[in-house]
């Protein structure tokens, strides 16, 4: 059942849907809506001179009444679908987000978590293969230079073969001391190409090594949507999230709220929660820091509109003005407000 809440400032007329869903749209205890999507459509009305009425009401059922005249604009946090295009319309993307995983944090040293990543199978073999690399750069550049640079690369085999290590390992890492530089044209040569070699490597390695020490900090065992298959996950009804599973033939646990979900992940009912990465990350910051996190990354790109009847006459004048008010910088400050820079 919708339950229609007069807006103070306006006379009844057009009927917006929203609900509770922070940080985009929330409901105080005196009854007032504030968010960023609130306070966008209440810049776009007072523009263009419009009373309104807000309408809670669950997702479906504010599409629903969108589609069948019973609410003219939803207003809250709607993903733009090809299947919603069908039933509504929507204005201008204002928000781009994707989906996210919630998972509990464990507790635990994180000093002990990072060790163990260093101490991996998976690590000391990425370290083997460079050590090698490194070996076998220094073995050709010892090769073409033993002979003609005999005061930096010469001597005895072994001693040759370590000032090579020792000069691939300070040009990869762009540290150069410049105490060895070849002088024959084969050793330039590979010098060259080991330059640039070297640079993409250490931006690659250290890529993966940040990636790899945020995910360890908070120690989920689970790292992006390839491991949803083999732990007990959640999600709400009726959204992006539940589709995002059902195209993919997985059965999460469904809830019919974010709220009930954040709460079972909480006490151990399911291992991950996927959902809107703003929204959780927002109720996780202000409801269950340091219980649960959110993984660094996103994924299954999604856009936030304004929803509209179909062919509604407000459209255009509403993008015109949500453009105008995006292009100022009006809506980032607005955003700050809520989410920080």
């Amino acid at each position: 059942m919708l339950l229609v809440l007069t807006h103070s400032s306006y006379s009844a007329d057009l009927l917006v849907g929203t609900r509770d869903i922070p940080p985009f749209a929330m409901l105080d205890d005196e009854g007032n809506w504030a968010g960023i999507t609130i306070e966008l459509w209440e810049k776009i009305a007072a523009e263009l001179n419009l009373c309104y009425q807000y309408v809670p009401g669950s997702l479906e059922e504010i599409l629903n009444g969108i589609q069948q005249d019973k609410l003219q604009v939803g207003a809250a946090a709607f993903s733009i679908t090809s299947e919603r295009e069908h039933i509504v319309d929507f204005s201008h993307s204002f928000f781009n987000t994707g989906l996210g995983i919630a998972v509990p944090s464990r507790p635990g040293s994180a000093w002990w978590r990072t060790l163990r990543i260093f101490l991996s199978l998976q690590f000391l073999q990425i370290l083997a293969a460079l050590t090698i690399l490194l070996f076998i750069i220094g073995f050709f550049i010892w090769l073409f230079e033993k002979k003609q640079n005999n005061e930096q690369f010469g001597g005895k085999h072994l001693k040759g073969i370590g000032a090579g290590l020792w000069w691939s390992a300070v040009t990869m890492t762009t540290v150069g001391y410049g105490d060895k530089t070849p002088v024959t044209v084969g050793g330039r040569i590979i010098a060259l190409i080991w330059m640039f070699t070297g640079i993409i490597i250490i931006s690659t390695f250290t890529a993966a090594i940040t990636s790899t020490l945020t995910v360890a900090a908070i120690d989920y065992g689970i790292s992006g949507p390839q491991d949803l298959y083999r732990v007990k996950t959640g999600t709400v009804y009726n959204t992006t999230s539940a589709d995002y599973f059902s195209d993919r033939g997985m059965r999460p646990q469904l809830f019919d709220s974010v709220n009930d979900a954040l709460i079972a992940l909480a006490e151990g009912e399911i291992e991950a929660l996927v959902y809107d990465e703003p929204i959780l990350t927002y109720l996780i910051n202000r409801q269950y820091s340091g219980k649960l996190s959110v993984l660094p990354h996103t994924f299954e790109k999604q856009q936030y509109g304004i929803a509209l009847q179909i062919n509604s006459p407000l459209r255009q004048e509403i993008n015109r003005i949500l453009l105008s008010l995006i292009e100022s910088g009006e809506f980032n400050r607005i955003k700050r407000r809520y989410l920080g820079e």
